[in-house]
């Protein structure tokens, strides 16, 4: 028999991509997948950015492109995040085949099998996976209603044996908890790893789909505070903003680093597919992307409304959390003698696929969580779907 690596050996399929196998039974409502909704896709503004290529542009996106990315992407790229006030001037930019290619990259770039890393708790899955497949050994601290637990960060960095290799935050509308770090805690985290010698890995796949102009003062990121003494490695995807089958990310990072990553991601795939990148790029170029954003933002605002008061209406007097403030996801806290898993066999039979909180926890234990994603569910869905979810968490009490 053929005989596996350890880490292969010790890797898990993720629950999400379990679930998405029941996304082609008839009639189930998906609470499940954190993706755009299909019905949101621009196809018109698609169809007429390629009709519109000329042929030296269509040879480009046929093929094979530079391992940093096409230049006419880099270039409108590097405008798009340079309006929201990034600094790419002092920075290298990578496309990268997804955001989670970016941060496996920087994962591997920094870590050696049994060197601690520093994540939050909840964490995002494909991090958490790309992090245990270097072998890392995580500590995670708890999230709060306004960013990660500074007290708790505080004493694991001082208490750590050895110095962790990065922390890996997501500071605007975070997966799952939806959480958005304020100013404040971003200044206090800022303050506090200044001069520590600790990379400080920036998720940011979902700030531009915030629901109210007043938190904009709030989603500020880490690369954009720029704080000296602190190495902030931004990563960043189309999949929120344009669509996920593209396949494209990237990442903004100091030089020095980023002439490691360019040399991991060459033995990955050597490029990014540059017919995505193409087309990526024309979706900037024309300013497309602004009304396009804006546009998914007030349907994202309008469902994570509805299903607000759907919660507060059926499950009120059970459950907790944080009304969302963008992004995609409300995380459902249910009474601690609840368990996810129980409730969520419950629900299938009643049509309805939800996520368990331990798929977020690092350790794979806490589970009196569920992730509840808007994005990709309409109204009249989210309006049917909330009652039956109910009605399987009532059952298990």
């Amino acid at each position: 028999m053929t005989i596996f690596s350890k880490v292969i050996n010790e890797l898990r399929s993720s629950e999400i991509r379990d679930l998405m196998k029941l996304a082609n039974k008839p009639g189930m409502i998906l609470f499940s997948g954190g993706m755009p909704d299909n019905d949101l896709f621009p196809l018109d503004i698609m169809d007429s950015l390629y009709n519109h290529l000329t042929d030296a542009e269509k040879k480009v996106a046929m093929q094979y492109g530079p391992t940093s990315g096409i230049p006419e992407l880099l270039a409108s790229l590097e405008l798009f995040l340079k309006k929201k006030g990034l600094p790419v001037g002092s920075n290298r930019l990578m496309i990268t085949t997804g955001s989670l290619q970016a941060i496996n990259i920087l994962a591997k770039a920094f870590t050696d099998p049994g060197d601690t890393i520093i994540t939050e708790n909840p964490c995002f899955i494909g991090a958490i996976s790309a992090f245990k497949s270097y072998q890392a050994n995580i500590v995670s601290v708890p999230l709060l209603s306004d960013g990660i637990d500074i007290e708790r960060l505080k004493d694991t960095l001082d208490h750590s044996p050895s110095n962790p290799r990065f922390i890996y935050l997501t500071p605007n509308f975070h997966n799952p908890a939806g959480t958005l770090y304020t100013a404040d805690r971003k200044h206090e985290i800022a303050t506090l790893l200044k001069g520590r010698n600790i990379p400080l890995i920036e998720d940011d796949v979902y700030s531009d789909l915030y629901f109210h102009n007043e938190d904009k003062p709030h989603l500020k990121t880490f690369k954009e505070i720029n704080p000296d003494g602190i190495d902030v490695c931004y990563t960043g995807s189309f999949s929120k903003i344009l669509g996920p089958g593209l396949r494209l990310g990237w990442m903004l990072v100091p030089e020095y680093i980023y002439n490691k990553c360019e040399l991991i991601k060459q033995s990955f795939d050597a490029c990014s597919p540059s017919f995505s990148q193409m087309l990526a790029h024309k979706f900037l170029q024309t300013q497309a992307v602004y009304p396009y954003i804006s546009k998914v933002r007030e349907e994202y605002a309008k469902r994570a409304m509805i299903m607000t008061e759907q919660l507060h209406h059926y499950l009120g007097d059970i459950v907790q959390f944080t009304i969302p403030r963008g992004g995609f996801y409300i995380w459902l806290k249910l009474p601690s003698n609840l368990d996810a898993t129980t409730i969520l066999e419950k629900a299938i039979a009643k049509g309805v696929v939800v996520v368990t909180g331990k798929t977020f926890d690092p350790h794979g234990v806490i589970n009196n969580y569920i992730r509840l994603s808007y994005c990709n569910t309409s109204a009249d869905k989210i309006c049917k779907g909330i009652p039956l979810l109910a009605e399987a968490i009532r059952a298990s009490l």
